[in-house]
């Protein structure tokens, strides 16, 4: 458990840039043209970010009991069960070949949620958590992954076969700074990222989140055999452009899987800053801690066209949740009206509004 106790959430604890509403407004800008030319290509609208899923699937949540009082916050403030949906993705904003290495994301939408909501998701009674399969986020601040996504919305559509040899390229310069233990995030992103199975990856929040009377960042790390099995395990990606798809869809029919929800309370804001997601939180001053567990029993995780309708019928947005879990720092803040706005835009160009379920049940 903790040496220290948790950091105190405050207001105070963000720091808000003056122009912060016009960098947003230039990433709604960046979006467009993702959207723009992603949709035209396509005939339909597709996501800005994390385009491509590789599953989808439902299972439970399950609260632990007899938490202590700093972990029993928010969702987890008591024993409970709910049910979930997992979304398995990869970064970019095009539908590219799972040849082209890049980091892994998974999003996990909680539904049953009770609790005050967040500006913008009155009404619903889910809580999304986002996370991709690396511990920091590449760029300090909103400013910085504007940069970042221009750069991306230049190369949306352009030379795919070009991006597949440069992806062997810097999987070899990756490859080489991981053996001697430094990888490089930024090389990832640029189409270094190793082949591995999603499913053996552990996922971060990256980003802070409000955790009640705290603050803390967000983990989901594969626990049962099956899953750890898979975890460094590489997948061969040269003869299938939907390798991952089908790699995730026989491990799921097979064995279903059982993951931790954990979560690494801010013990300290000056070495846990909430405004620079770049710094990795010590795990050795605030380990990470089991807060419920996440069971998805054995199913088909992609079925072509019924996968595809209910994946364009739902979104997933970290402003999608309760006051509690309250999104921190400029990047989470600038988030909020760029992930509406790439939902809207799906929305409208694909005639399917977008759809928050209150159960597992109800159709989408």
């Amino acid at each position: 458990m903790l040496a220290t106790m948790p950091v105190r959430y405050s207001p105070d604890v963000e720091q808000i840039e003056a122009d912060e509403g016009e960098t947003i407004a230039q990433l709604k800008d960046a979006f467009r043209e993702i959207l723009e030319t992603t949709s035209k290509d396509y005939g339909r609208a597709v996501r800005s970010v994390h385009a491509k899923a590789h599953g989808l699937a439902r299972g439970t949540l399950t609260v632990a009991g007899d938490l202590p009082a700093e972990l029993a916050q928010g969702i987890f403030a008591r024993p409970g069960r709910y049910e979930a949906v997992i979304r398995l993705s990869t970064n970019a904003g095009d539908i590219l070949p799972d040849a082209i290495g890049l980091p892994r994301g998974l999003a996990l939408k909680v539904i049953g949620v009770e609790g005050e909501r967040l500006p913008g998701s009155e009404g619903d009674a889910t809580q999304d958590f986002i996370m991709v399969n690396g511990p920091v986020f590449t760029a300090p601040d909103a400013k910085a992954f504007l940069k970042n996504l221009k750069l991306l919305a230049k190369t949306t559509d352009k030379a795919e076969g070009g991006k597949t040899v440069l992806s062997k390229v810097l999987r070899g310069v990756e490859a080489g700074l991981e053996a001697i233990g430094h990888p490089s995030p930024t090389l990832q992103q640029l189409g270094g990222a190793p082949h591995v199975h999603p499913l053996g990856e552990t996922y971060y929040s990256q980003t802070p989140y409000r955790y009640g009377d705290h603050i803390a960042k967000i983990g989901l790390f594969p626990v049962s055999s099956e899953l750890l099995a898979l975890t460094n395990e590489t997948v061969d990606t040269s003869k299938d452009p939907d390798a991952l798809r089908a790699a995730v869809r026989e491990e799921l029919v097979a064995h279903g899987g059982i993951w931790e929800l954990r979560v690494q309370l801010n013990t300290d804001l000056d070495a846990m800053p909430v405004e620079d997601p770049r710094v990795e939180w010590d795990q050795a001053q605030s380990p990470f801690i089991t807060v419920a567990t996440l069971e998805v029993p054995a199913q088909n995780s992609w079925a072509d066209a019924e996968s595809e309708k209910t994946d364009e019928a739902l979104s997933y947005n970290i402003w999608h949740g309760i006051a509690a879990h309250r999104p921190l720092g400029n990047v989470n803040r600038a988030r909020k009206d760029t992930y509406i706005f790439s939902s809207d835009f799906r929305s409208k160009f694909n005639g399917c509004p977008m759809h928050e379920p209150a159960r597992l049940a109800e159709p989408v």
